[in-house]
């Protein structure tokens, strides 16, 4: 077996994510109002994450005429969640969602996940700052692959992506 230098956040995430279905806990917790505090902790330790993610895709591909818009944890569905968004007139004028990423602790849910609005559900298991940065790029990775669903959605259509027709190469 290879060894590729010290193990990527990513994977202690997922171990995280494993142990806890395994175990039935959240970070050691057991009951549902534990649960959800460390949840509303781990949505502030995203937050500004979340928030340059998406402030990354509006200067670079929006050409800065986004805006990006945020939450904070609130009750819905009888679970709770943070909703990081990211809209501008392109997007708007197709009639199409805004780039989305989401943490939730649905309902019914043993414990939270992350998830975009066009590709799916990443597991949430962040406790400490050190945690929160190793998913910077899970995040990137959602935010890219929504706005690759958005134009795929339009069929194709990469004019909702303004630095696309600025681009000289």
């Amino acid at each position: 077996m290879e060894v590729y230098g010290p193990r990527p956040g990513y994977i202690g995430a997922l171990l995280r994510h494993f142990g806890d279905l395994r175990d039935g806990t959240h970070g050691g917790a057991d009951s549902r109002p534990d649960k959800e505090r460390l949840f509303a902790a781990a949505v502030a330790l995203l937050d500004p994450r979340a928030r340059q993610v998406l402030d990354e895709v509006n200067v670079y591909l929006l050409l800065d005429d986004g805006k990006v818009a945020a939450t904070g944890v609130r009750h819905r569905d009888g679970g709770v969640e943070a909703v990081w968004s990211l809209t501008w007139p392109e997007q708007q004028a197709a009639g199409i969602n805004p780039i989305v990423i989401r943490a939730y602790f649905g309902a019914g849910f043993l414990h939270p996940h992350l998830q975009s609005d066009t590709v799916g559900d990443w597991p949430l298991n962040v406790f400490d700052e050190e945690q929160a940065e190793a998913e910077l790029p899970t995040l990137r990775a959602m935010a890219a692959a929504d706005v690759h669903n958005l134009v795929f959605q339009l069929g194709g259509d990469i004019r909702i992506v303004p630095a696309v027709l600025n681009s000289s190469g």
